[in-house]
């Protein structure tokens, strides 16, 4: 097993909203499900990642970090909206 850099990890946990808004299979089950509070969590803690690691972050994962925050943020008032 390779090991985990910052956007492999970044990654995980946007998965983890992204399943949580369901619009990622939930491993368990294999079935899209919503569960707002599970992507609210991995929302809340990519936002502590990005507090905990501000200005110490290369500038491809400050990137990264960003785009992915925007993305998760989007899908859930879109998601929560419904």
């Amino acid at each position: 097993m390779g090991s985990i850099d910052f956007a492999t990890f970044v990654l995980s946990v946007a998965s983890a909203a992204m399943m949580g808004l369901g619009l990622a299979p939930r491993p368990d089950s294999g079935k899209q499900e919503v569960d707002l509070e599970l992507a609210r969590q991995n929302i809340d803690l990519l936002e502590m990642i990005q507090g905990k690691t501000k200005n110490n972050l290369t500038a491809d994962e400050e990137k990264l970090l960003e785009r992915v925050l925007y993305e998760v943020r989007t899908k859930f008032l879109e998601v929560s909206k419904k």
